[in-house]
């Protein structure tokens, strides 16, 4: 089936529909890449023609505040992608349904440990570590020291170059407020953002937006999570994908269940399907370059090796829990965002 998209609120886009008048609907809000989400539901509908989808592209944060301002009137199904912390905020705020999906155990640990932490509300559907990417002419050109560490990029040589998310609408960059938080300890954590803001020349509202910005010179560099730097040098732009010296956190891309939700049975039907091995090696085709969740899923070649990675041991459940990242983002938006350059 032919899947028609357009604009419509700044960085969403949906799917018009395209199947029969009298066709089930699965109403799906997708947090990953637009073309990501474009080619999950196309293989959905070509594989369930009596189910069509409403598809609607938000961030992380957005879909969360989406979901929560619908509580009382329901109007997606299914939250699909984006990173765990603002699914866990859901679950906890009873926004998102209870479900054991009989395809639990054919997932990786860490998937099902995000099913478990939030009393199965949420699954883990992918997972991808925190780094940035630069680009590697504009360093060049400019006489930029290549930056390995988190502390690399207070550089003044960097002023104006760095671009990151605003971490209310992102959750690439609520990742990175709470592995700063975790690294250093909270008013440390601070203290850098401040010093990094001198050197922030935009805060995005969409989590790859940095480094798709430095691919096309916009920006020297992106912090983002490595597989979204990586797609850009997939694509043939000088991009260079590094993880942190210090160590670094990651995410477990979540899906959800929307606590009363119209179509609920399909909704459980994509939830069923789409954490399948088949459907999971289908994503390296749509530029995903993160590590699938299906333990016999196959990660595309490209994607950064977790292993080779520093990884700090990230407290999913301290940092996606409801009081936690409130405080965390009205701390940030009273420093960091009131003060923000522009």
């Amino acid at each position: 089936m032919t899947i028609r998209t357009a604009a419509i609120a700044a960085g969403a886009v949906i799917a018009l529909p395209a199947w029969s008048a009298g066709a089930a609907e699965l109403n799906l809000i997708c947090s990953a890449d637009v073309v990501i989400c474009e080619r999950l539901v196309s293989e959905f509908e070509a594989s369930h023609s009596d189910i069509g989808v409403n598809m609607v592209r938000l961030s992380s944060g957005e879909a969360y505040a989406k979901v929560r301002a619908e509580a009382r009137n329901p109007q997606t199904d299914l939250w699909w992608g984006g990173t765990g912390d603002p699914h866990l905020q859901a679950a906890a705020d009873g926004l998102t349904a209870e479900y054991e999906s009989p395809m639990l155990p054919e997932l990786r640990d860490w998937a099902v440990q995000q099913a478990e932490i939030s009393g199965h509300r949420t699954v883990g559907v992918y997972s991808g570590a925190l780094g940035w990417g630069y680009n590697t002419q504009i360093f060049e050109k400019k006489g930029l020291a290549k930056p390995a560490c988190w502390a690399d990029l207070l550089d003044p040589a960097l002023k104006g170059e760095i671009q990151i998310a605003d971490p209310n609408s992102s959750g690439t960059a609520y990742t990175t407020l709470a592995t700063l938080v975790q690294i250093m300890g909270e008013d440390e954590a601070f203290d850098y953002l401040k010093k990094l803001d001198a050197n922030i020349s935009q805060y995005t509202k969409s989590g790859s937006a940095p480094v798709k910005a430095a691919a096309r010179g916009e920006a020297g560099l992106g912090i983002v999570f490595m597989h979204d730097a990586v797609s850009q040098s997939v694509e043939g732009f000088p991009v260079k994908t590094i993880a942190p010296c210090e160590g670094t956190g990651y995410e477990v891309g979540s899906m959800s269940l929307i606590e009363g939700a119209v179509n609920p049975d399909e909704a459980k039907v994509f939830y069923d399907w789409v954490l399948g091995v088949d459907v999971q090696n289908v994503m390296p085709e749509a530029g995903s370059y993160q590590i699938p969740s299906n333990k016999e899923a196959v990660a595309s070649e490209h994607s950064p090796d977790l292993s080779q990675i520093k990884l700090i041991d990230y407290d999913f459940a301290e940092y996606g829990s409801s009081e936690r990242r409130k405080a965390l983002l009205a701390r940030w938006d009273s420093e960091i965002g009131g003060q923000a350059s522009e």
